[in-house]
């Protein structure tokens, strides 16, 4: 293995060994506290342009599983088609693997995905600097490799126009009624937990206009990158939502939350370190019920700028911070966290009940 180091905006500075695509790259450094799940994180379209610390220290024990698996033209085992994080930063990387559906390693994956990582970094060190100081942007170096980077500005860069799908995809064709998915960055088994539920699936890009077409349910999906960037997603959701004759149900997740709440004339602010776990616990409003969600997101609502006729409807029990809305009396509600979870626990999967059985 080469030397890699990690570089952090404020000149910290992490040795360690490069392991997958020996490169260099920038991006956004952030933390991921789940002990699983880093096939279905690094191909979550929410991660990109982000550097994943995985605060976990051993990874790559059980491998990597097909990403030419598909079932109803989705990767089976995958949250979309490629790796959308920009590098990865591990505590020990294991060369050896051993899974059921394992097919090849972890690194071999991040060399064909051209992906860095590295390893030997002391990741819950790291992890302490990003809580006290706030996520931060960083480059990974590889020896070898003169190249510099050059430092995005994160805040600045339309990420859902980038992972969002180019064109109309249709799933579940014909099913007996129709969800239109507004793809701000969608994972797969957000549109599996619909499809299984009997409906059809209409994928469309995240700033297509969708107020003229058929459909019986809406569904904003989760997405990478500051909501300020979205504002043609925002109209054309606020233009649905101010027709006062409209009755269709609308759900959204994570990035759809925030595009809602912008669209309901609520506020966004950008978290110190942001959310990204499968062990977070949120309380629905106005109940004594928790529940331990997955959740990947740096930015949050203002649940106090929040217009007549609109309430939180979860809240994060270790900050305070909101984690969904819904309107009082038109069948609109939305999620911070991930319902769909994959990975994480599958506690809020019935909120895909609650949205079928509206249609």
């Amino acid at each position: 293995m080469k030397k890699a180091t990690l570089i952090l905006d404020d000149g910290t500075r992490f040795e360690g060994e490069s392991f997958g695509y020996e490169g260099n790259v920038a991006g956004e450094v952030v933390f991921n506290t789940a002990m699983t799940g880093y096939p279905e994180s690094l191909t979550d379209p929410s991660y990109a342009g982000q550097l994943m610390v995985l605060t976990y220290p051993l990874i790559g024990n059980y491998g990597v599983p097909s990403t030419e698996d598909t079932e109803d033209g989705l990767e089976r085992f995958m949250e979309s088609d490629r790796i959308y994080a920009s590098g990865i930063i591990v505590s020990d990387y294991s060369e050896c693997y051993s899974h059921w559906n394992a097919h090849e390693s972890l690194s071999d994956w991040l060399k064909r995905e051209k992906v860095p990582g590295i390893t030997g970094v002391d990741t819950r060190w790291l992890t302490q600097i990003l809580r006290e100081h706030g996520v931060m942007m960083g480059r990974i170096i590889v020896e070898g490799d003169s190249s510099v980077p050059a430092m995005p500005d994160y805040n600045d860069i339309n990420y859902v126009d980038i992972v969002s799908t180019p064109g109309i995809k249709v799933y579940n064709e014909g099913a007996p009624k129709r969800v239109v998915l507004v793809d701000c960055g969608a994972k797969n088994n957000i549109i599996r937990c619909l499809t299984r539920r009997g409906v059809e699936v209409v994928r469309v890009p995240w700033n297509h206009d969708f107020n003229d077409m058929e459909f019986d349910g809406l569904f904003i999906s989760n997405g990478p990158g500051n909501p300020e960037a979205c504002d043609a997603a925002v109209n054309n959701i606020r233009k649905f939502i101010s027709n006062p004759d409209e009755k269709r149900p609308l759900m959204g997740i994570c990035m759809g939350n925030q595009l809602l709440s912008k669209a309901a004339g609520a506020t966004i602010y950008k978290l110190k370190y942001g959310h990204r776990s499968h062990n977070q616990p949120v309380r629905m409003e106005g109940s004594d019920r928790c529940f331990i969600t997955s959740q990947n997101h740096g930015f949050a609502v203002d649940p106090s700028t929040l217009k007549e006729g609109w309430k939180p409807y979860f809240t994060n029990m270790n900050d305070g911070s909101n984690e969904g809305i819904r309107h009082e009396s038109r069948p609109w509600f939305s999620s911070q966290f991930h319902p769909e979870a994959s990975g994480g626990p599958v506690d809020t999967e019935f909120l895909f009940d609650d949205f079928i059985n509206l249609l």
